[in-house]
Order: structure tokens, then sequence, then C-alpha cells
């Protein structure tokens, strides 16, 4: 992973995280749960309530690492399909369904053949999210539905300088001490690809989600985007 302020782009950028999940894939879901004193399972939970599809439905994950949100989707009645670009993650998977090496930008899937997708953490480590959601709207088939987690900054300003110390500060203190350290700084600098919410809220409504809206978790922590295809 690239040290210094400087951010991978274009196929730096892939190659940069694909290699950085493949080596953190054995403690990453243990970390996460450390890091954030398991609300992570919380928000998963509320994404798939809040992707709100009927049981039966076929939902992929995007970027799905070892398969949190398989579990979760699968609890909720639906059936997931797992999308990965590190084999590291998927070697090291703890879910039963149907998991393949991916890249979330071109889909081996029919246009309109999923009633849903589901993202978690991962928007900030694509190359570029336009091309994400046009592709999220290719497959996903009309009335169907998307739920897409990140993390971001509370609009609290006292919130947010706390978030800013603790993912700043602690949590690459935190990996280096469990796993990898230059990943976990990276981490927290990896929020700058991510748009202004307004100009990333226009995007995915352009891509076909005309109704899509942006939720703030547990104070603006996270984010979750919802949003049905038109």
């Amino acid at each position: 992973m690239p040290q210094g302020d400087v951010l991978p782009v274009g196929d730096e950028k892939v190659q940069a995280v694909q290699s950085m999940f493949d080596a953190i894939a054995p403690r990453y879901d243990m970390i996460n749960r450390l890091m954030t004193f398991r609300l992570d399972v919380k928000w998963r939970k509320q994404t798939v309530r809040d992707l709100a599809l009927p049981a039966g439905s076929t939902v992929i994950d995007l970027a799905c690492g070892t398969g949190d949100f398989c579990r979760d989707l699968e609890a909720g009645g639906l059936h997931p399909l797992g999308f990965d670009l590190s084999m590291g993650m998927l070697a090291n998977a703890r879910t039963d369904a149907p998991l393949a090496q991916g890249d979330a930008l071109s889909l081996p899937l029919e246009a309109g053949s999923v009633d849903g997708a589901t993202c978690g953490f991962a928007l900030r480590n694509f190359v570029d999210l336009p091309p994400f959601f046009a592709e999220l709207a290719r497959v996903v088939r009309p009335g169907g539905r998307i739920a897409l987690l990140d993390v971001c900054e509370p609009p609290n300003p006292v919130l947010k300088a706390g978030y800013q110390v603790y993912f700043g500060k602690i949590v690459p203190i935190i990996g280096g001490l469990l796993s990898d350290k230059a990943a976990y700084s990276y981490l927290p600098r990896s929020l700058a690809y991510l748009p202004e919410p307004s100009e990333m809220m226009r995007e995915v409504r352009d891509a076909g989600f005309e109704d899509a809206e942006r939720i703030l978790l547990s104070g603006g922590l996270t984010q979750l985007i919802v949003g049905t295809r038109r």
C-alpha cells in the first residue's frame, strides 16, 4: 500500500486495494468488530432491513469480503451472491453463499437479473463511482433496490473531532498491532476518495435510482444510501 499523503488512482489503486485486502483478510472481521465496538453488526442489519425486499429475492453483495453481509442477507430470508476482487478475502469467507472473484464495475451478470444489491464500506475503494452506480443500474431489475453502506464524517463538530482522532490516529495503531499498519493507515485517508454527499447522491440518481436517499447512522459515523431502480 502506498505511503504518504498521495492516494493511488486508476490501475495503481486497483492493485493497491487488492493486495491490501489480501494481506489483512485473516484478521479483517475481528478487527472490524473491535474498532467499531460491534456497531458494524448493527449497521449491516439495518442495511438489510432498509433494502426492503421480499423473502426469496436474489441480492448481490459487492466487495463481499469474508461474507458478513451475505450471512445477514441469508438471515433476512434473501438469496445472496457475493463478488470481491480480493482472493484473500474470499479464501477467508465464512458463508455458504455462492462467492466469486469479480470486478464490481464489470459484473458477469445479465441485465436486470437480480432483485437488489448491497455493498459495505467499499465505495472508497472503487476506481470511479459513476461507472459503479451505472453497473448497479444495469444488473438490478426495475423495481429492485440498492443499499450501500460506508463511513462518513459526522456533522456534529464535537463528534466529528472525536471521530477524526479515533479514525485517523487510533485505528492505525490498532491495525498495526493486530494486522498491517500501512493498510490501516490508508483506510482513514481513503475517505478523501468519496465525493461530497450532494454530488454522490446526484450520481446515484442519474444512474437510475431517482428516489435515492442518504441516511446517517449512529450520529453520522456511517452513511447508508438506499434507492429503487426506476
